[in-house]
């Protein structure tokens, strides 16, 4: 039985437990857990004999596929810290967060490794890089990889591993609302209570690790989850603990690309009972799908959208198409775990936004930091306490901003502005006004304005996100351009992929003469959603 909520530990004593039991299934790969266990067990021996040690970082740069989830366990099992990094990322974006997670060794896609050698030069990481087959034959100047599946079954499996702890780390890399990546830094313990639902979903939580693993024994817990969004998001990280600690089944659409098709027809295939997924981005093509083809959805019972709320149009079709499937929006961010659900029927606030039922630890403060009291009306900053992150890594002005004592108490402030319903339900306002939110994707418009402005026909922009019915919003911008110069939109779209991640990259530019900016220099957005909401066509 586990000693620690350490996850290494609790898997370990569940695939002992249950070693026969599907675990994971991606493509036409299938993995019992003891399979899994002992994949994790190759690749955490593949570290260790590259001098990989307890608290070390390693990197995964991956698409989807059985080899995400192994490499996680495998750092656990080492006490290591697996790094999530955004494949959509230009090399320009990347080797700042490979700098700043400090790694000494990366997973990334064969037809990435390009990317990765620009990212990783000079770092300690460009020493131990793994490659994972996708049918390409990428090579890169000054690396040495080595193939994964070589790499693993080069090695024999040992379980000869030192005590763990509860308070190993977990870091998921996260946008939050300003600035570049950061990485929020939680205990294992931390973690398993406030994003891994505490071991028993819809439940209360465990009080013993030896209780996970006796729930996850008898098989009408088993979950049987997709987590339809990238592993590069903490969402789907965490629903795959959730999954996996219930001595279910997870199963993974392999590749870099949503596919709503292929993921209906996996609910029949493999009785799915639960879906993850971002927002209208993942449900509106299922909604198209669901709406001119049959499925066998039978099975499902629950689809819950993190990361981004579904709009009530998309919401209510789903639910008209799956009269017998619970639809929910959930809340949370990465510095929060799992905070609150929209239950049908009563789901929203008085201006009709989303509000959602909220623990006893999640609060709305004043602006001294006071609870505000239910009813009141006040716009106050969403706070959670309890099992909170210990801060972000290599960022105390950062943590000092947004975890925050009082009364003894310690709170996270994720960002979010939110007001206290009569009843006690919580309706949320949004993380900040500017921070862009497409496709369950967070963009910053300094960072596509810097881009922007780095063509050489650009003098001056402003980047708003626009309302879609697709992406929930999208990029776009209000461009001044230099004297004689009309940059087209293919044009900066194409200079702009050179720069930014493609989801960054606008969809609509509107040229003027000049840029509105307040007295102080600082951006009107205002002006700039008017002109683009009134002046020309995505």
């Amino acid at each position: 039985m586990p000693g620690t909520f350490q996850i290494a530990d609790l898997f370990e004593s569940i695939a002992a437990a249950i070693p026969e039991r599907t675990a994971l299934v991606s493509g036409t790969r299938r993995l019992s857990f003891q399979e899994l266990d002992e994949r994790a067990d190759r690749f955490a021996e593949v570290l260790r004999a590259q001098g990989v040690g307890v608290g070390e970082h390693v990197g995964l740069h991956l698409y989807n596929g059985t080899e995400y989830v192994e490499c996680m366990l495998g750092c656990f099992k080492l006490r290591a810290v697996p790094i999530n990094l955004n494949y959509r990322y230009v090399a320009a974006e990347l080797r700042p967060l490979c700098d700043d997670a400090d790694l000494v060794a990366i997973v990334t896609q064969r037809e990435l490794l390009p990317v990765v050698a620009e990212a990783v030069r000079g770092q300690r990481a460009a020493g131990t890089v793994l490659v994972v087959a996708d049918g390409s034959s990428a090579e890169a100047l000054g690396l040495e990889p080595r193939e994964y599946e070589t790499a693993l079954a080069s090695v024999e499996p040992r379980r000869d591993y030192g005590p763990r702890s509860s308070d190993d780390l977990y870091i998921i890399y996260t946008g939050g609302t300003t600035g570049r990546p950061k990485g929020v830094m939680w205990r294992h313990e931390d973690l398993f209570f406030a994003g891994l639902q505490g071991g028993r979903p819809g439940g209360d939580p465990v009080t013993h690790p030896d209780e996970v693993v006796l729930f996850a024994r008898d098989p009408e817990n088993a979950m049987r989850m997709i987590p339809a969004a990238p592993f590069i998001h903490g969402a789907a990280q965490l629903g795959t603990w959730i999954a996996l600690f219930t001595g279910g089944k997870l199963v993974v659409q392999p590749g870099k690309s949503f596919d709503a098709r292929r993921l209906c027809e996996l609910v029949g295939e493999e009785q799915i009972t639960t879906i993850t997924l971002v927002g209208d981005a993942m449900a509106r093509p299922m909604v198209d799908e669901l709406s001119v083809r049959t499925y066998d959805m039978s099975s499902l019972f629950v689809i819950a959208s993190a990361g981004a709320i579904l709009s009530p149009s998309v919401k209510d079709r789903l639910q008209e198409l799956l009269p017998e499937t619970m639809v929910l929006n959930n809340f949370g961010s990465t510095e929060t775990g799992h905070q609150g659900s929209a239950f049908p029927g009563s789901e929203t606030g008085a201006d009709g936004r989303p509000s959602f039922a909220m623990d006893e630890n999640s609060l709305v403060l004043d602006d001294d930091l006071r609870p505000l009291a239910p009813g009141c009306g006040t716009l106050g900053r969403l706070a959670r306490s309890g099992h909170v992150p210990l801060g972000y890594y290599k960022d105390k002005a950062k943590t000092d901003e947004r975890f925050v004592t009082i009364d003894g108490r310690r709170f996270v402030l994720p960002g979010d502005s939110a007001t206290v319903e009569a009843d006690g339900r919580i309706t949320v306002y949004g993380r900040g006004v500017n921070c862009i939110n497409t496709g369950g994707e967070k963009v910053f418009p300094e960072e596509v304005e810097e881009a922007l402005k780095a063509h050489a026909d650009v003098f001056d922009a402003l980047v708003v996100g626009l309302a879609d019915d697709r992406w929930m919003q999208r990029v776009a911008a209000v461009v001044q351009p230099r004297p004689g110069k009309a940059p087209s939109l293919e044009d900066l779209q194409v200079h702009c992929r050179g720069l930014i991640a493609g989801y960054k990259v606008p969809r609509q530019v509107v040229l003027v003469e000049i840029v509105s900016r307040q007295p102080s220099g600082k951006p009107d957005y205002p002006w700039a959603k008017k002109i683009l909401e009134e002046g020309g066509a995505p």
